[in-house]
């Protein structure tokens, strides 16, 4: 531009804009939840050869395992909420358990229909050898960050959860079961 003497005026600069790819994605690699099962999926790849390999369980054995190690006594519908399995996966992979020997059930006296699973001797021995190493998995993968990183990536994660399950309960739809057998 030009004043009117014939001087220059600067023209103000905008600003790049720098494309957000969480709330603008253009491909699917930028999609947040594609980002976030990439992480996972492959992380988790050391989890189930370290149960699969080490322990002969499945992902979902361990899953469950580790959620009954925190919530004893649970019934197996609020183990399937835990554990985010629909109750026919956590009632097949409950009989895998008990036929492993790593958990009992116990019916409810009055009402026999109501079962309570704990873990057995051997389920906890199990447990506690496997926690340890996939507590370390995760610490490995952790460490990638700073410690400010982490607190805000814990923060976010917070943050993330909270707004989807208020889109959930949200939803108009029927949704599908959480555990879709991936």
């Amino acid at each position: 531009m030009f004043s009117l003497t014939g001087a220059q005026t600067p023209i103000p600069l905008q600003e790049p804009t720098i494309q957000d790819r969480l709330t603008d994605p253009q491909v699917q690699t930028d999609l947040l939840l594609y980002r976030l099962y990439r992480v996972h999926i492959t992380a988790s790849r050391l989890v189930v050869q370290l149960c699969e390999h080490g322990f002969g369980l499945t992902r979902r054995e361990w899953r469950v395992l580790s959620f009954l190690s925190e919530h004893e006594g649970a019934l197996s519908s609020e183990l399937a909420e835990h554990a985010m399995l629909d109750r026919a996966r956590t009632s097949r992979t409950l009989t895998r358990l008990e036929e492993k020997k790593l958990i009992r059930r116990q019916p409810r006296p009055s009402d026999r229909r109501e079962v309570h699973v704990f873990l057995s001797d051997e389920g906890r021995r199990v447990y506690q050898a496997i926690f340890p190493q996939v507590a370390a998995i995760n610490r490995e993968l952790a460490s990638a960050l700073t410690p400010a990183e982490r607190e805000q990536l814990d923060h976010a994660i917070e943050k993330l959860q909270a707004r989807v399950h208020g889109m959930v309960a949200a939803s108009t739809h029927r949704l599908p079961p959480v555990d879709s057998g991936e």
